[in-house]
């Protein structure tokens, strides 16, 4: 048995366009060309509706006049005619060329009078015997050809008898010629307008939008970001201020979040100075000369307690800048002693200083996570003991619905003019004092205190030293 070889046919894909993806790529892409297209077919349409309709007004008015002109001449005509019962005669008169112009009389349905120039078989002839046939007043149009133009012909009796007939013509070439020089002059018109509303419209929205051209550009422009200013303006339209408006408000955003990562940039670096210090100085002390294996593992335990240390203030601040960023907290208690007991035997502090614990409540609970509570309190301990010539005493306490955590020194204390700056992002009362720092520490602990309905404040009327007070809600 032999198979035979399955045949598979495609289709190719049809070259032509459809007609949704051809308006698509006709459609202008700009708004100005939107808007002006939109208008130029708006009034288009209406341009085309008054044009149809005032031409065909005019065309009933021209039909309106050649008809009262052939009634005019009619009554001109009957009455050079005479009807004496049955008998019917076309009377002498001074102006009887009257009679000679497109004008035929009947007595019933047998002609009386004619045209020179109309023959007795001719188009018009026909036509008008059909109107003296009806025996009343009507008319009708011959449509034009090769070798007559169009003809309107009105029919009416004499003095009301029902026997003689008068029948007049009258050439529509004149009439239809200005009807036509008005359809005529009417288009042109139209198109004149239809350019005019295009090149006006383009004019009028590309002034309309000049605001939100101008407002785009400053909007994409870097400084805009750094800057204060604003784009709304009460000068501007109502719906270009409220696009300022949205615009200025993103901005801000923009701002808040560039401002939060700097922030959170500087925290980081600042906490994470001093145990990067401690394991640089480690690493250093361990490779100064050989050490025994119990030196080396207690080099070991530093780093490692230096390296969770980081990792827990990375996650702090982190997880603290997403809460900030989100308007969420995470609940939490801690115990406050034991914390403030190890940051209290791990402190850094120069040679001749001491750092003691004194607490007033054994149970002291606040509703925050260590980690937190530790980076809140850290920088007012760092920089008592930075500051300290003698002493450090940290005292925690319960308050009326919060625990008050004390740090005192015995140092020179805040100088009275530099209070007003001294939780300010990197603000310090003396560059030039020998000591370290870059003026985050004190404002990274207001900030975060703040976060969980805190304060940190300083004790202006503390003296010898400085006393910060950390306030914190209970648990």
């Amino acid at each position: 048995m032999s198979t035979l070889p399955h045949r598979t046919t495609s289709r190719a894909p049809s070259s032509r366009a459809t007609p949704r993806a051809l308006l698509r790529r006709l459609t202008p892409r700009t708004l100005r060309g939107r808007l002006s297209l939109l208008a130029v077919t708006g009034a288009a349409l209406l341009m085309t509706v008054l044009t149809l309709v005032f031409n065909l007004v005019m065309d009933q008015h021209l039909r309106h006049q050649a008809d009262d002109e052939l009634r005019t001449r009619a009554a001109a005509a009957a009455a050079a005619v005479d009807v004496r019962g049955t008998r019917v005669r076309v009377l002498e008169t001074p102006d009887d060329g009257l009679l000679d112009s497109n004008v035929w009389v009947y007595s019933g349905t047998r002609l009386i009078e004619k045209p020179p120039s109309a023959t007795a078989h001719s188009a018009s002839t026909r036509a008008a015997l059909r109107l003296a046939a009806r025996r009343r007043s009507a008319c009708t149009t011959l449509d034009a050809t090769r070798h007559r133009p169009p003809v309107r012909l009105c029919a009416r009796p004499v003095h009301g008898s029902r026997t003689a007939t008068v029948v007049t013509a009258l050439d529509l070439g004149p009439y239809r010629s200005s009807a036509g020089t008005l359809l005529l002059g009417s288009l042109i018109l139209d198109a004149v307008m239809l350019v005019c509303t295009y090149a006006l419209t383009r004019l009028a929205v590309g002034r309309a939008l000049r605001p939100v051209r101008a407002m785009t550009d400053r909007a994409t422009e870097r400084r805009a970001v750094t800057s204060a200013e604003r784009l709304g303006s009460a000068d501007h339209p109502a719906e270009l201020a409220r696009l300022g408006d949205s615009l200025d408000a993103l901005l801000d955003r923009v701002r808040t979040v560039l401002r939060h990562e700097r922030q959170l940039t500087g925290e980081l670096s600042h906490e994470l100075r001093t145990p990067l210090t401690r394991i640089v100085m480690e690493l250093d002390w361990w490779r100064a000369r050989p050490r025994t294996e119990e030196e080396t593992r207690a080099t070991h335990e530093v780093i490692s307690e230096a390296t969770r240390s980081m990792r827990t203030i990375c996650d702090t601040l982190l997880h603290e800048a997403r809460e900030d960023m989100d308007g969420t907290s995470t609940p939490g208690t801690t115990d406050v002693v034991p914390v403030l007991r190890r940051m209290v035997e791990h402190l850094d502090t120069p040679a001749g200083v001491k750092a003691v614990l004194e607490t007033g409540t054994p149970e002291t609970t606040v509703g925050i996570v260590p980690g937190l509570l530790e980076r809140v309190v850290a920088p007012v301990l760092s920089n008592a003991a930075r500051y300290a010539k003698y002493r450090v005493t940290v005292h925690a306490r319960r308050g009326p619905g919060a625990v008050l955590i004390d740090v005192v020194d015995d140092g020179p204390g805040v100088p009275p003019a530099f209070l007003g700056e001294l939780f300010l992002p990197g603000r310090r009362a003396d560059p030039g004092d020998g000591h370290d720092g870059a003026g985050l520490g004190l404002p990274l602990a207001r900030r975060l205190a703040r976060s969980v309905g805190g304060e940190v404040s300083c004790d202006p009327g503390h003296a010898p030293g400085a006393r910060f007070t950390v306030s914190l809600p209970a648990g």
